[in-house]
């Protein structure tokens, strides 16, 4: 199996910070038929941020719109999809660090079947250089 690290775009809201919230922003997503590749979410303060990478983030700006939704101006991310062993996200790391650039935020979770997937976050100045390390499609 071989390891995918894409750049991706990503969007993100404030929500209020309840039970429910996450839910019903997800389902007013998929009411629109829009497919996510990841979705974060996270307390930052009194609210909540979600952080949204669509498989088509054209679509998902308009399904947003229609949902009420108010999204953030679009950003830069990285998606890893791979095989599962020991020491993987440990060299994604390492490659970043070689190359002086801080992670901003990293989720990485096993897929189970062998596989995993992470998701990275690094300063927008840093995304060229970033992909360049990573060898990034």
């Amino acid at each position: 199996m071989s390891q995918i690290i894409r750049k991706v775009d990503y969007f993100y809201i404030k929500s209020a910070n309840k039970s429910g919230e996450g839910a019903r922003v997800l389902r007013a997503i998929q009411d629109e038929g829009i497919n996510l590749l990841a979705f974060s979410g996270f307390p930052q303060g009194r609210k909540a941020q979600i952080d949204f990478i669509p498989d088509d983030p054209v679509a998902f700006e308009s399904a947003a719109r229609r949902a009420g939704l108010k999204l953030s101006k679009k950003k830069s991310g990285f998606l890893v999809q791979g095989e599962d062993r020991p020491g993987t996200v440990a060299a994604i790391m390492g490659r970043l660090a070689d190359a002086k650039i801080n992670v901003t935020a990293i989720d990485a979770v096993s897929a189970g079947e062998g596989r995993y997937g992470a998701i990275l976050w690094v300063k927008p100045k840093d995304v060229a250089r970033a992909a360049q390390a990573l060898g990034a499609s």
